[in-house]
């Protein structure tokens, strides 16, 4: 006998799911794992538009907004 086992996700992941456009990309990357470096792409774009919108000051909140991701990479590494 053999027992289907299900991924029931998380409480919080049920809540992101539930977000229109977050949650459709989720599902699209669950679906489809290549599609994430569609959005990569996208989110690319949309940095080098915002930079040519509105110059340096794009590129620093970028930077600085994306400190705490590097903060969990370097712990991430570290861990013995």
């Amino acid at each position: 006998m053999t027992l289907a086992t299900t991924n029931v996700p998380s409480p919080l992941g049920r809540h992101a799911r539930a977000i229109p456009v977050l949650g459709q990309v989720i599902r699209d990357i669950e679906r489809d794992t290549n599609s994430i470096y569609y959005l990569l792409v996208i989110l690319l774009t949309a940095l080098v538009l915002a930079v040519q919108t509105w110059g340096l000051p794009a590129l620093v909140l970028t930077a600085v907004a994306l400190v705490p991701v590097m903060f969990v990479i370097l712990i991430f590494i570290a861990r013995p």
